[in-house]
């Protein structure tokens, strides 16, 4: 995909709509599911992760543009404080990183597409972040 022109770009219609994002958060479980390298990110899941994926699901609807649908069950996604019960450093930004990064390389044919949403996806990891290193938290 060349640079996409943004005013009649939709990346929820591009990445597939419906079908695509499910299956691309379907693929990111799975892989989290069974990469030795994602255990720690894994780790912070429940067992059954049908209720993460569901949510990642609707959360991604209205990422890329589609319908609010986490908003909608949810209201604001207020990602940071969700997320500030769980220790996220870079190993655990990076352990996410790289099943959507191996998820989206199976499920997203086009590679401007792929890198301009990983390239989104890695802002928004960096922003969970909540501990500088493997010792320290930011409030430290």
């Amino acid at each position: 995909m060349a640079e996409p022109e943004m005013q009649s770009f939709n990346p929820y219609e591009a990445l597939g709509g419906e079908s695509g994002i499910r299956s691309l958060v379907d693929r990111f479980y799975d892989l989290m599911d069974t990469l030795p390298e994602a255990q720690s990110v894994r780790a912070m899941h429940p067992a059954d992760l049908q209720d993460s994926r569901d949510k990642l699901f609707m959360f991604f609807s209205g990422f890329f543009g589609g319908p609010q649908l986490y908003w909608e069950r949810y209201g604001h996604p207020r990602l940071r404080q969700r997320h500030m019960p769980f220790s996220i450093g870079q190993a655990e930004r990076d352990q996410w990183m790289l099943c959507m990064t191996l998820a989206s390389e199976k499920v997203v044919s086009d590679e401007g597409l792929r890198t301009w949403m990983l390239a989104r996806l890695a802002h928004t990891a960096d922003f969970m972040r909540n501990r500088l290193s493997d010792e320290e938290s930011p409030a430290d």
